[in-house]
């Protein structure tokens, strides 16, 4: 396990750190997986794993990234601008329009900075937390 990674990285995974900027030069901080050996001549799907509010990509994202990429998928997990390793100050901001220019920024790094990713099939999940009292 990682440093501050919930989940084990699967043996057959690939985790490398990445860094990519948005339109307004925020740096954002995110992990990119894939499956060990995989033909970076040819072009793969991808996947973009959006935490929940407060989240990090050491938490929740890391166990559907794991396991998407066993499947095939090459997948970004990210900290939200604003909040974990990304950059923006102040910190813990909460911004739905910030929240949407991250996913795009992804979307962007992706299909432009990844080689290997077909961009023509990138999706996005995002992770919600229900509270129930």
């Amino acid at each position: 396990m990682g440093y501050g990674y919930i989940h084990p990285l699967s043996e057959n995974v690939e985790r490398e750190s990445v860094r990519f900027f948005n339109r307004f030069n925020t740096a954002i901080e995110g992990d990119l997986y894939y499956i060990k050996n995989i033909d970076k001549t040819t072009n793969h799907p991808a996947i973009i794993v959006g935490a929940p509010y407060g989240g990090v990509k050491e938490q929740g994202s890391c166990v559907y990234a794991n396991e998407l990429a066993q499947r095939g998928f090459v997948v970004l997990t990210f900290d939200q601008v604003y909040m974990g390793q990304s950059g923006g100050e102040p910190r813990n901001v909460s911004d739905p329009s910030l929240f949407i220019e991250s996913f795009m920024a992804c979307v962007d790094y992706l299909g432009v900075d990844v080689p290997f990713v077909n961009r023509d099939e990138i999706g996005v999940i995002g992770i919600m937390w229900i509270w129930w009292f």
